[in-house]
């Protein structure tokens, strides 16, 4: 493939830039610009220079084919931290056929060469971007080829039974064991079952992945926006005494104790004859159905009852000046807000207790499409179950994104002695 090489660091000023090449004469390139790097995986101190000009000293490598992060021919520049070093490194790798890379192109071109399959680049993805514990975990157990092997545990499963099947029906005549059908309905039975647990798992994991929406809601005047403030530890949100102040939904990034959280503050929730507030109060609504989980936060302790789901929170404001309910805070003081960021965890965390592997909504419909491709399998002759399987493998290789079709012919060779 062409040559290609971007800023693998964060642009900007600092310590030290690193700039990758990867491609067809990636280790001949780097060496026109830092001299002679004669071994693989090893590190170089070399003045950079082009054209005779010295442009600044780095560490420089380079890494064979097939043992890269792409599987091609990789070199790397590890230069001082200055945007016009990189810039004018940029423009000499420029001048000698390198072009700039495209967004993902690193990753894409791992997944070409086998370095990757697409679970793992999706689990490689959301670890970029992690901004919690529970998304790190999560992600890093994607990419690191945990979904990967389970569902590679999955089709063996299936080409496990779909060769016995195939056995049942092109090989009628030779020696077939008499237990291969009942074989193939325990695979297909244990299959579904793992296929519908990690389906279970996924709102959870998916929540994980994406984060909680948590809605703020009561009438006007509850302390909403106080008590959104006093999270924020700044004032993110107009705090005023007169009602209807709050016209749009204030989100606030939040991360507790690994979980990302997002507080919604909400309209105060009234009839109201001015259009931008109930314009406002429709959107409170709106958002609030849809969060995972609500605070009802009034003055008295009341809730919304159209609103109210079991596990939501019930929470009393102005508890400096007056508490009764259970669960009472004060945006003032800060009293009561650690019992409810505790209580809001514990509720979450019983909700990702079971979370899967899968956090994505293509994987999400891959599995569901392998579970309908076995659905009613027990009931199917030979030739259509065999189809079934096919189907249900075809989907798990495009979870992974891959398809084999000699896997088939592969398993019955190395289970039967067939045609010898």
């Amino acid at each position: 493939m062409d040559l290609i090489f971007a800023e693998a660091t964060p642009p900007g000023r600092g310590g030290v830039s690193v700039i990758r090449l990867s491609g067809d004469r990636a280790r001949a390139v780097a060496e026109t610009l830092v001299g002679s790097m004669p071994l693989s995986r090893h590190a170089y101190f070399r003045a950079v220079t082009h054209d005779g000009e010295p442009i600044d000293q780095a560490l420089a490598m380079w890494f064979a084919a097939g043992a890269s992060f792409t599987g091609e021919e990789v070199a790397e520049l590890h230069l001082h931290g200055a945007p016009v070093v990189v810039r004018r490194v940029g423009a000499a790798l420029l001048d000698l056929g390198a072009r700039p890379a495209d967004a993902g192109e690193f990753t894409r071109r791992a997944f070409l060469h086998g370095r990757m399959d697409l679970a793992e680049v999706e689990g490689l993805g959301d670890l970029l971007v992690a901004e919690t514990e529970s998304q790190r975990k999560l992600a890093l157990r994607a990419a690191g080829g945990e979904l990967a092997r389970k569902l590679t545990g999955w089709r063996d499963m299936l080409i496990e039974a779909g060769a016995l099947v195939e056995v049942s029906v092109d090989f009628a005549d030779e020696d077939v064991p008499d237990e291969v059908p009942a074989r193939v309905f325990d695979l297909v039975a244990t299959l579904r079952q793992a296929l519908q647990q990690e389906l279970d798992g996924f709102r959870a994991a998916e929540r994980v992945r994406a984060g909680f929406d948590i809605a703020i809601i009561g009438p006007p005047n509850a302390g909403k926006s106080s008590f959104l403030n006093r999270l924020a530890k700044r004032d993110v949100a107009i705090v005023s005494d007169r009602a209807g102040t709050t016209r749009d939904v204030i989100e606030l990034r939040y991360d507790l104790e690994g979980l990302a959280v997002t507080f919604l503050d909400t309209a105060g929730l009234r009839e109201s004859g001015d259009d931008i507030e109930q314009i406002g109060i429709e959107r409170a609504f709106s958002r609030a159905r849809a969060a995972d989980m609500r605070i009802h936060l009034s003055r008295d302790g009341s809730r919304v009852d159209e609103l109210w789901v079991p596990g939501d929170l019930v929470v009393q404001s102005h508890a400096d000046l007056s508490a009764s309910a259970p669960l009472a805070i004060s945006a003032v003081t800060g009293q009561g807000i650690g019992a409810v960021l505790t209580q809001i965890f514990e509720t979450l965390g019983s909700k990702v207790s079971d979370a899967g592997l899968i956090s994505h909504e293509r994987q999400r419909l891959e599995v569901i499409s392998a579970l309908a491709a076995l659905e009613g399998a027990d009931s199917l002759p030979a030739e259509l179950l065999a189809e079934s399987l096919r189907r249900a493998n075809i989907a798990l290789d495009r979870l992974l994104g891959r398809i084999d079709p000699d896997d088939y012919l592969d398993k019955i060779f190395s289970s039967f002695c067939i045609g010898k």
